[in-house]
């Protein structure tokens, strides 16, 4: 219960999210965001991928062995 506590009120809100974006912005520059976002995505993409590869090799191991 104290782990929660302590997560949520850590989390940024309000202002705290816009100090947090101008610092990026500051960071990596204008035309490195879009190039950032975009490899977060791909590796979101391929996370998402390997874990439905990972859930069709299960569905297909339990298969086999109902049969047998």
């Amino acid at each position: 219960m104290q782990t929660s506590l302590f997560i949520l009120l850590w989390m940024p809100q309000g202002w705290e999210l816009v100090i947090i974006f101008i610092a990026i912005l500051l960071l990596f520059g204008g035309k490195k965001i879009p190039e950032l976002m975009k490899g977060i995505g791909k590796g979101i993409r391929g996370f998402k991928d390997g874990m439905k590869e990972i859930e069709e090799d299960i569905k297909s191991d339990d298969s086999l062995n109902d049969k047998k």
